[in-house]
């Protein structure tokens, strides 16, 4: 990535000198420079106000509560996971955080998800389906209130910046539901010439 970006520094150096607009170019670039570290500034803000009432919600115990209602669910989801292991509390937990957008809590609840996944493995040198659709659907999240993408537009100038909400929670359940249909789709299909090739 690295090299990437020194080519395009490098070309586009190269351009500014050839058609003889340096100066718009060193212009360019430090407003840019500026422009980002504004943005940066006010997109902290609005992350950290979004985390101090994500912690809220977790350390009053919301979070816990709602995953009542949604561990059935994932029961129904991941099959191969005996009911009242700890696997399924774990993904459960990691879901909702992904909905709600805590990323800091949801990354540990990941990687204890896939922990417990591990001691149902039994083989440890591949991956189980269970760990596939938990990598599918924590990739693919569903993303209730996207408040990254609403702050950049306030940060623009925008009159409406809620108007991304509808939009990114429709194409999220898709893109979530399309990814796990493709999943179980190679499954089957995996099913089949693994049949065939017993024959």
């Amino acid at each position: 990535m690295n090299a990437i970006w020194l080519v395009i520094i490098c070309v586009s150096v190269l351009f500014a000198a050839l058609n003889g607009r340096m100066a718009e170019f060193t212009q360019a670039l430090f407003e840019a420079g500026k422009a980002a570290v504004e943005m940066c500034l006010f997109l902290l803000g609005v992350v950290s106000l979004w985390l101090g009432l994500t912690r809220i919600l977790d350390d009053s115990g919301v979070i816990h509560r709602l995953s009542r209602f949604v561990r059935p669910v994932m029961a129904r989801v991941f099959r191969g996971i005996p009911p009242g292991h700890p696997a399924l509390a774990a993904i459960t937990l990691n879901f909702l955080a992904n909905v709600l957008g805590i990323g800091n809590a949801a990354t540990p609840l990941g990687i204890k998800a896939m922990e417990e996944l591990q001691t149902l493995n039994p083989r440890s040198d591949t991956v189980t389906f269970e760990m596939m659709l938990f990598i599918v659907i924590n990739t693919s999240s569903i993303q209730l209130i996207p408040f990254t993408v609403m702050g950049l537009l306030a940060s623009y100038g925008s009159r409406n910046p809620n108007v991304v909400f509808l939009p990114t929670l429709l194409a999220t359940v898709v893109s979530s539901l399309a990814a796990v249909g493709l999943l179980f789709l190679f499954r089957r299909l995996a099913g089949k010439e693994a049949s065939r090739g017993g024959r």
